[in-house]
């Protein structure tokens, strides 16, 4: 082989690798990865927290913890319906969702941003959207740690994985509710409050190279919710830069040669 064909053959041993190291772009590979979110809060709610989702195959590992939520309901602790919503924008809504000008974002008016529920995170029994408003299967009070494991919806994993899925926490305190949304009938069930189901905390899961729960704030929330589906291509753009430039190493050294 003359000088000319050996350089032209090491770009093309380098693009070979480039495609080996761009192949999943997981975490953990095609079948195991994690996503994670900060969860922001929402309605003057005061509650936020971090989650964390750890899928192996279609099983998911789901930990939540929340803080400065609502803590008492009728004498007990404050019921806070939390789910996995996808198919949508992969976004929490901002104030200017509030649609019909009561003060506050309700459920519905958050659809659009981040989908209909794809799983329920429930304490116990059904994980299903039909456990969409099983208060007495959620987790309640002021703050708390949520550790389960249960199978994912088809939908639920392509969400997760294109980045659009959105970890909501409901319940709100109605003293801190503008009084037109405070004395409203919830929008998802006339026979509760509007506080019992009005959005408390919202966060995108984005992928996350971390194997457990962060202990302090991490950047994959509201704000980053804009960058989320471009997680995959940073990592791949990341892999090229390093292979094209070891590629133009060796052609530097070869032509020293």
């Amino acid at each position: 082989m003359n000088k000319k064909m050996r350089l032209l053959a090491v770009p093309t041993l380098a693009l070979g690798a480039l495609a080996l190291s761009t192949a999943p772009a997981m975490a953990h590979g095609e079948d195991s990865w994690s996503s994670q979110a900060t969860l922001n809060t929402m309605n003057n709610s005061g509650t936020s927290g971090q989650a964390m989702v750890e899928v192996h195959g279609m099983e998911a590992k789901v930990t939540v913890n929340v803080s400065g939520a609502a803590e008492t309901f009728m004498d007990g602790p404050f019921p806070h319906a939390q789910h996995i919503h996808i198919a949508a924008q992969g976004v929490c809504p901002g104030p200017d969702a509030d649609t019909d000008g009561d003060g506050v974002v309700n459920t519905t008016e958050g659809h659009p941003f981040y989908g209909h529920i794809g799983n329920s995170l429930t304490t116990e029994g059904d994980t299903s959207a039909d456990s969409a408003l099983a208060v007495e299967r959620f987790p309640g009070g002021s703050a708390y740690t949520y550790e389960r494991t249960f199978d994912l919806t088809p939908e639920t994993a392509a969400s997760l994985k294109d980045g659009s899925a959105v970890v909501v926490v409901h319940g709100v305190d109605p003293t801190l509710m503008p009084a037109a949304a405070s004395e409203k009938m919830s929008d998802l069930d006339p026979s509760l409050p509007a506080a019992a189901t009005l959005p408390a905390a919202c966060g995108t899961l984005a992928g996350s190279q971390m194997d457990a729960m962060p202990e302090g704030g991490a950047d994959t929330g509201v704000e980053a919710a804009a960058s989320n589906g471009n997680t995959a291509g940073i990592a791949v753009a990341g892999a090229g830069v390093l292979a094209l430039g070891g590629a133009a190493m060796v052609l530097r050294r070869r032509a020293n040669a």
